[in-house]
């Protein structure tokens, strides 16, 4: 079984450019809830934004801006060196993705397409699925992408 990730409208870019391409912006909502967006630039950003296709994930508003974020605050060069300098790619996205997406485990297929036919609120999902269940999916008009997830074992042999 695959590890495999719903990222909507990214399906045209392979799993190099999500790690090397995409740059989180911290956004809020007219109501104040506060999440993070990723983008490939900040065009596809405002692009998308006129569109109305940056919605917050609790109340669904399209009212969104960028709002300041700590992510960019310098430090001293010698501060947590060791720690950034053991972190790779795979290990960054493998963490964003288990901190914001929930896992379904193999039950992706089927809740993946239960919030693409509106039977299931849209949430950010992350599970494992077989080639036949991905190609359902791809029959039916589900987005997905596909991103290698660093186990455990990775880590700690790094």
């Amino acid at each position: 079984m695959r590890k495999v990730l719903d990222l909507r409208g990214l399906s045209n870019l392979n799993q190099t450019d999500i790690i090397l391409r995409m740059i989180a912006y911290d956004l809020q909502c007219v109501a104040g809830h506060a999440f993070e967006g990723w983008f490939e630039n900040a065009e596809q950003f405002d692009s998308q934004k006129k569109k109305g296709l940056v919605t917050c994930p609790v109340c669904g508003s399209s009212e969104v801006e960028r709002v300041l974020s700590t992510f960019g605050i310098a430090r001293q060069r010698h501060q947590n060196d060791e720690v950034a300098n053991h972190l790779n790619p795979l290990e960054i996205v493998s963490r964003f993705v288990e901190k914001n997406f929930e896992d379904v485990g193999a039950e992706f297929s089927k809740e993946a397409l239960k919030m693409h036919y509106g039977v299931a609120d849209y949430r950010n999902i992350r599970g494992v699925s077989t080639e036949q269940e991905e190609n359902i999916l791809r029959d039916e008009g589900v987005e997905f992408f596909k991103v290698p997830i660093a186990s455990q074992s990775d880590s700690e042999d790094n």
